[in-house]
């Protein structure tokens, strides 16, 4: 069975974990996390360019020994280091490490203060109050902790872009065995939430037999656990569940409305079909028995005298009420966004020159970029001083000089120091094109104090954007605490704007913040936080995200042209 990219990710994620909790370099840990970012980011399966030919290591951020690996993983489907690394560590570290504000550096405190080897030794510490005993263990993590133990066992979700590339695998599968016929995944991943239980499969063919045999017999498909007629469905090699209903083309659009959800959604709709005397379900929309809509969804959404709801807004936050008034946002698109703000080079930990960055974005239609390396107190990411940073300067006006129809914006990811203040002086941030200030340690703050950090960090003239507001890392570590209301109002107050950071680990803001900081005013950029040129691909997930919370493109500072944006961006 041939390994999809998405599960190399996956076991070089697990890979620098375990490193990182043996406490080995931080460099090689980086190393692991950044090819996973690279392969998630592929258009085509590191398999198929193998069997091309084709040289991974000339790949960014691969090389010649992490290409050596892959062509392993994808030969034989196990990848030694990990195993090894499996064998050396104790079992249940994935559980720990899982632990919502548990990371690799917390679980190797664990490990060597307390001799933590499982879970159970986790509760067991937690009951005893031995975390007490540990240094930035603080009561609020604590807590977290307790409750995050106390939860029962969660059925394990994937983030968007494995689950994108299982669906598209599966998919493209089951198309080359129809002759026509419909298949889309709908579920929660046609609604684009940043994680997916399971993949819902919809598809028609006047042979719904063969669709279903044609799915129990996908390579990646380790188990079968149901197989009829219409429905089947199976596990794949990942533990990602696929349920596969084969559907008639005149319901077609009942079933898809159905399956893509939300229930919440689907409760409101069926409602207003009662009230008008008529029956919806998976089948169609029903006066009695006969069908009175049912081939799309958009003539049911007709029938039921509402404007078709894009499927990002069904979650039944007031999707309904602006439906019956033809009032819903003209949401914004992949194909509105003129630039990325947020981009790193290999001047700090970013994996290709700034020229390289610059050509993908331009090649992406994009007018302009902004290169936002790091600022000097992320050593580990060999941040910029002051000196640096006005070298890099003098090059962005060099390549810029050379450059046609694109513009490299100068700029810096500055961190926001504990106090609030930022990590570089007002003389050097003045002859930037655009600062993202962005917290990166320090995360277990009190709420009041961590605000107040924040906003104090806003007060600075020359910041342009709060980067991943929140701090969260989706499944990894949660948002910090912080009142983010007030931080919405001050950044509206001072000219600033809040991030979507489109990197599928952090999706920060989350729709909901997105949401309320559109409803407070407050202006939006999605940015990539690429630090590859793979990376960069990544703006599609943002864009989702900010779908998800109702942005159109107006609320979004980055579909500006390179004027407008420059006007906004002054303060």
């Amino acid at each position: 069975m041939p390994v999809h990219n998405a599960e190399i990710a996956e076991m070089f994620d697990q890979t620098a974990e375990l490193l990182e909790i043996k406490g080995d370099n931080p460099f090689r840990t980086r190393a692991y996390r950044r090819a996973a970012r690279v392969l998630e980011g592929l258009p085509k399966s590191a398999a198929a360019m193998l069997s091309a030919g084709e040289d991974l290591a000339e790949l960014p951020g691969i090389g010649h020994d992490l290409a050596g690996k892959i062509a392993s993983i994808v030969e034989t489907g196990k990848f030694d280091v990990l195993q090894s690394l499996k064998r050396e560590l104790p079992g249940d570290l994935g559980e720990i490490v899982a632990i919502p504000g548990l990371g690799p550096k917390r679980v190797k405190v664990l490990i060597d203060e307390l001799g933590v080897r499982s879970i159970e030794d986790v509760r067991r510490a937690v009951k005893l109050g031995r975390l007490n005993e540990l240094r930035g263990f603080g009561p609020k993590l604590q807590q977290n902790i307790a409750a995050a133990l106390a939860k029962p066992v969660a059925v394990k979700r994937f983030k968007l872009p494995f689950a994108e590339a299982e669906a598209t695998a599966l998919t493209d599968w089951l198309r080359a065995g129809l002759d026509g016929g419909q298949v889309v995944v709908a579920g929660s991943f046609r609604r684009r939430r940043d994680t997916v239980g399971d993949l819902d499969v919809l598809a028609t063919s006047a042979n719904a037999a063969a669709v279903g045999d044609r799915l129990a017999q996908y390579e990646n498909v380790v188990q079968v656990v149901a197989h009829g007629p219409t429905r089947t469905t199976v596990v794949l090699r990942s533990g990602l569940q696929v349920d596969l209903r084969v559907v008639k083309d005149e319901s077609y659009g009942a079933a898809l409305l159905y399956f893509t959800g939300s229930k919440a959604h689907n409760i409101a709709l069926r409602n207003i079909a009662v009230d008008r005397g008529w029956k919806l379900n998976e089948y169609g929309l029903f006066s009695k028995t006969r069908s009175i809509a049912g081939a799309t969804e958009a003539e049911i959404y007709k029938k039921l005298g509402l404007q078709f709801v894009p499927p990002e807004l069904r979650e039944d936050r007031g999707e309904i009420a602006l439906a019956q008034k033809n009032a819903l946002p003209k949401l914004v698109q992949l194909s509105d966004i003129r630039g990325d703000l947020h981009v790193h080079s290999n001047w700090s930990d970013g994996d290709a020159p700034i020229a390289e960055m610059a050509q993908t974005a331009q090649a992406r239609g994009y007018e302009y970029m902004a290169l936002t390396d790091h600022s000097r107190r992320v050593t580990v990411a060999h941040g910029l001083d002051r000196a640096r940073l006005l070298r890099q300067i003098h090059e962005v006006d060099r390549l810029n000089a050379k450059l046609r129809g694109f513009t490299v914006l100068k700029g810096v990811e500055v961190d926001i120091l504990a106090d609030g203040e930022l990590d570089l002086p007002d003389d050097v941030l003045s002859r930037l094109d655009l600062v993202v200030a962005a917290v990166h340690y320090k995360f277990d703050l009190p709420r009041e104090k961590q605000t107040e950090r924040i906003i104090r960090a806003l007060d600075n003239r020359y910041v342009s954007i709060l980067a991943h507001p929140t701090g969260r890392l989706i499944e990894e570590r949660p948002p910090y605490e912080l009142d983010m209301e007030r931080v919405m109002v001050a950044a509206k107050e001072r000219g600033c704007s809040l991030e979507i950071n489109a990197e599928p680990d952090r999706l920060d803001l989350t729709d909901l913040a997105a949401k309320a900081a559109k409803e407070i005013g407050v202006g939006i950029a999605i940015s990539t936080d690429a630090h590859s040129i793979a990376a960069l691909a990544y703006m599609r997930f943002g864009v989702d995200q900010a779908r998800r919370g109702w942005l159109e493109p107006d609320d979004v500072i980055n579909t500006r042209s390179l004027t407008e944006l420059k006007k906004l961006l002054r303060r």
